[in-house]
């Protein structure tokens, strides 16, 4: 017998997030990008009340993959893209391209992002270019990239 994995991908913006929501949110964040990365920053920086949310639920409404969307003349002049983050346990399994591809769809408008360099050739399969040096940003390398 072939069992389907099941999930949702949700859209919310900030005031649509229900309070459990915006804390698997964050606990995932944590998880991920503070203790996983060992990075210790400032998470919580504002961006989120403005921006639009993505998250991908699994069968136990679960919190599983995230990213947010960034309206123009925030972080840059262009739409972005950021805190891009799936679970360990729930990666290879193209969750986070999901995500991103569907806010391309919706946005259809340039985009730029602060890519992890690990991260640049995942990003560049979607079709993101790369734009300028490395440099890094709370210690960890990052590149700049685009897509229109």
């Amino acid at each position: 017998m072939y069992l389907r994995k099941w999930w949702v991908m949700i859209k919310k913006s900030f005031k649509e997030l229900t309070i459990n929501e915006l804390y698997d949110i964050l606990k995932l964040r944590s998880e991920i990008f503070i203790l996983e990365q060992n990075c210790a920053y400032q998470d919580l920086d504002d961006v989120d009340k403005r921006a639009e949310h993505y998250f991908i639920l699994n069968d136990k409404s679960e919190v599983i993959s995230y990213a947010r969307f960034i309206p123009e003349n925030i972080k840059y002049e262009t739409a972005s893209i950021g805190r891009v983050v799936t679970k360990k346990e729930a990666r290879k399994n193209g969750y986070s391209k999901r995500i991103i591809e569907e806010m391309i769809r919706d946005h259809k408008q340039q985009i730029t992002i602060s890519a992890q360099v690990q991260a640049q050739p995942f990003y560049e399969k979607i079709g993101f270019k790369t734009v300028g040096n490395i440099y890094l940003e709370d210690d960890i390398p990052h590149i700049k990239m685009t897509i229109n």
